[in-house]
C-alpha cells in the first residue's frame, strides 16, 4: 500500500512540528524552564497516573499518588506477593503510559474531537487523580501532600479556563502542544533513566523492573525507549498520513465555530 502526506495534515504537522521545536529549545535555554513548568507538572500526573492505572487493572491497590515541585512524582502502590507480572506492568505503565496519552491527543484533533471537549477531559483526568489518589487516599493513611493537591487542581483549573475561553485555534494548539510534551518528555526522561541506570543506583522505574525481574535497570530503558519510538511513529503515521483514496475534509488547526 502507498501512503503520502495528507493534504489536510501538513497545516497540523507544521504546527506540532513548532511546538515540538520550541519544547526542545526551551529545554537548552537557562531560566525559561518556567515557562513549560505547568506542562511538565501535567506529564507527571499523567504519568503517575499510567502507575495507578495499572495497579488497579491488575487488581492491586493504589495507597497515594504525589508530584513534587521538582516535577518528580511517586505512586505508592500494594501489590500481592509474587505478583511479578503486575509489578512488571505498573512500573512501565509510567512513561509508555504518558506517550500513549501524547499519541491518543494527537488521534482525537485528527479526528476532529473539539479540542474544548479533550481539555475538559484532561483537567477531569487531572482532577479525579488529585482528588482520589492525591487527597481522599492518603488522607486516610495521614501522608497527604499539600502540593499534589494544589498543583492538580491548579492545573485542572487552567485547562478548564483554556477550554472555555480559548479560541479554537488556540485550543487546538495547546491540545497539540499537550501531546508533544507527553511525548517528548516521556522520551528525555527515559535518557535519563538510562543514564541513571548506568551511573548510580537511583530509583527508578526501570529499578523496579530489576527488582521485579533480575534483568538490568539498563535493558528495561533501553526496551522501553524503543517501545517509545514505535508507540510515536505509530502516532505520528495515523495522524499525519493518509491513504490516497481517503483525507480529512477539514483542518483541525483551522478556527471553527464555537460550540
Amino acid at each position: 500500500m502507498r501512503y503520502q502526506l495528507a493534504q489536510d495534515a501538513r497545516p497540523q504537522a507544521r504546527a506540532l512540528l513548532f511546538a515540538a521545536l520550541l519544547t526542545i529549545a526551551l529545554r537548552f535555554i537557562p531560566y525559561v524552564g518556567v515557562v513549560t513548568y505547568p506542562f511538565r507538572l501535567f506529564v507527571t500526573f499523567i504519568h503517575e497516573g499510567g502507575h495507578a492505572l495499572a495497579a488497579l487493572l491488575t487488581g492491586n491497590s493504589v495507597q497515594s499518588l504525589s508530584v513534587s515541585f521538582d516535577t518528580s512524582g511517586l505512586t505508592e502502590t500494594l501489590t500481592a506477593p509474587g505478583g511479578t507480572f503486575s509489578r512488571m506492568l505498573i512500573s512501565s505503565a509510567g512513561y509508555l503510559g504518558a506517550i500513549a496519552f501524547g499519541a491518543l491527543l494527537l488521534w482525537l484533533i485528527r479526528h476532529r474531537i473539539k479540542a474544548r471537549y479533550v481539555l475538559v477531559g484532561s483537567a477531569a483526568i487531572v482532577l479525579i487523580l488529585t482528588l482520589v489518589f492525591g487527597f481522599i487516599v492518603p488522607l486516610t493513611s495521614l501522608s497527604l501532600q499539600p502540593f499534589t493537591v494544589l498543583a492538580g487542581v491548579v492545573i485542572s483549573l487552567g485547562l478548564l479556563v483554556a477550554a472555555k475561553y480559548m479560541p479554537p485555534r488556540a485550543a487546538n494548539f495547546l491540545v497539540g502542544f499537550l501531546a508533544v510534551q507527553c511525548v517528548l518528555n516521556a522520551v528525555f526522561d527515559l535518557k535519563t533513566v538510562a543514564l541513571l541506570s548506568l551511573t548510580s543506583g537511583a530509583k527508578t522505574d526501570a529499578a523496579n523492573m530489576q527488582d521485579a525481574t533480575g534483568l538490568p535497570a539498563l535493558f528495561w530503558s533501553l526496551i522501553w525507549i524503543g517501545l517509545a519510538f514505535i508507540i510515536l511513529s505509530a502516532a505520528l503515521r495515523a495522524y499525519a498520513v493518509s491513504r490516497k483514496k481517503s483525507s480529512q475534509p477539514d483542518l483541525p488547526f483551522e478556527d471553527a465555530p464555537t460550540v
